[in-house]
């Protein structure tokens, strides 16, 4: 038996098993993607799992093993700050064993009650350091010291051949193999699992965040590298170093399959499922489908899928979503306008904006002289188009402005 069939086997097995514990999540075609990029879309719903990611599966594979093995500690250690802990919460209690979960003290209420909700007196939780390094560090020593078991999110053989049943799933619901999937990329365990599993028969794309760009990294390297700065916005695949098992999967990847999404333009993509399908997903499950832009012309035609790989999304960061959403697409600007401080002059601003010009921010930050003020201005709009007209009656108006929006440093004080 080949290695590929090895593995096919044995992913089979796990999927198996799964159904012990929870269903296998839909696979639903999209009309209205297929409409937009004239081809047939599928969403794989891993934001419908119990857990309402694809965590749990990896989790479930690598207990199992454990627990089918002649291991003597019935300890599970791991340190997460969402999807793969409420996992490893999620299997602790269904297999009766205990969990101790460490997570950042800067986790969000929401995720560790979610965590403690999913695993009960089964686990406990523990927040250590402010960052995730910290926090994994003290976990693999505590896990060390007590014998315990330590599950990786990603970096480990048994984690990425649970993961790879959801292309199990995928091909008994379709009656075969898709012509391409798009695959979210973290640490590489879901990606990994897939394309393992189905080999060349598909073709692929990886699509990971701006921000975290690992795989791409790796790649060029030839081997993984850890990234000096990594954007968190995308919490769920933000991962600084793709791990070497996964790595070793993907290596030989063509680079021009692998996407970089803006973090921003995710924030577009959370809200058209949001508003226009009723999906509720998380940044990292919303990659797959972000990513649907920067193939369209290679799918045309095809039979697609991408996976949503997480709904994990607390509802208090909507507005921060709305906001992000609304600078990439060029409804809302930021600058500051240079305000002559006499009778008159904020009237006379003000007749400036068009009839779908809203001030959405306006803040005096200082008098820069006896006659002038700055003043911090937000505005919304309905067309990109408008502030071209905005910016132009200023300049008639003798009105001096800095287009702000997309200035890192300014806006993360001033906005």
């Amino acid at each position: 038996m080949s290695f590929q069939q090895d593995f096919h086997t044995r992913a089979r097995a796990a999927e198996r098993a799964m159904r012990q514990v929870f269903p296998d999540t839909p696979l639903q075609r999209n009309v209205h993607l297929s409409e937009r990029f004239e081809c047939d879309i599928w969403l794989k719903r891993e934001d419908l799992s119990p857990v309402r990611s694809y965590k749990l599966r990896g989790a479930f594979n690598a207990m199992r093993k454990v627990l089918d093995g002649d291991a003597t500690s019935k300890l599970f250690v791991c340190a997460s700050a969402g999807n793969h802990a409420q996992g490893v919460a999620f299997m602790c209690q269904h297999f009766g064993v205990f969990g101790v979960i460490y997570m950042p003290v800067t986790t969000p209420a929401q995720k560790v009650q979610k965590t403690q909700i999913f695993g009960g007196d089964a686990i406990e939780i523990r927040l250590v350091g402010d960052y995730f390094d910290d926090t994994l560090a003290e976990a693999q020593r505590f896990c060390e010291a007590e014998g315990g078991h330590f599950l990786a999110p990603f970096d480990d053989e048994d984690v990425v051949e649970g993961q790879a049943s959801v292309g199990v799933e995928i091909a008994d619901q379709m009656g075969g193999a898709p012509d391409h999937i798009i695959l979210p990329v973290g640490g590489g365990g879901l990606s990994a699992g897939i394309r393992q599993y189905f080999g060349p028969t598909v073709s692929y794309s990886f699509v990971e965040p701006a921000g975290g760009t690992s795989l791409e990294a790796a790649v060029a390297a030839g081997e993984p590298v850890t990234l000096e700065k990594v954007d968190s916005f995308v919490d769920g695949a933000a991962v600084a170093r793709i791990g070497a098992y996964p790595f070793e999967v993907l290596k030989d990847i063509d680079p021009a399959t692998v996407f970089a999404a803006p973090e921003d333009r995710i924030c577009v993509t959370m809200l058209e499922m949001l508003n226009v399908e009723g999906i509720v997903l998380e940044p990292a499950g919303a990659l797959a489908v972000d990513a649907l832009v920067d193939v369209a012309d290679q799918i045309k035609g095809k039979q697609v899928v991408c996976i949503t790989s997480g709904g994990n999304f607390d509802f208090e960061r909507l507005p921060e979503v709305k906001e992000r959403a609304q600078r990439f697409s060029g409804v809302k600007k930021y600058f500051i306008l240079r305000m002559p401080q006499r009778p008159g002059a904020l009237k006379e601003f003000l007749s400036t904006l068009g009839p779908d010009d809203d001030i959405a921010r306006f803040e005096y930050l200082k008098k820069s002289a006896r006659n002038f003020g700055s003043v911090l201005i937000g505005i919304e709009t309905s067309a990109p188009e408008n502030f071209e007209t905005l910016f132009a009656r200023l300049d008639e108006a003798g009105f001096p402005y800095r287009d702000i929006t997309s200035d890192e440093i300014l806006a993360e004080f001033l906005i």
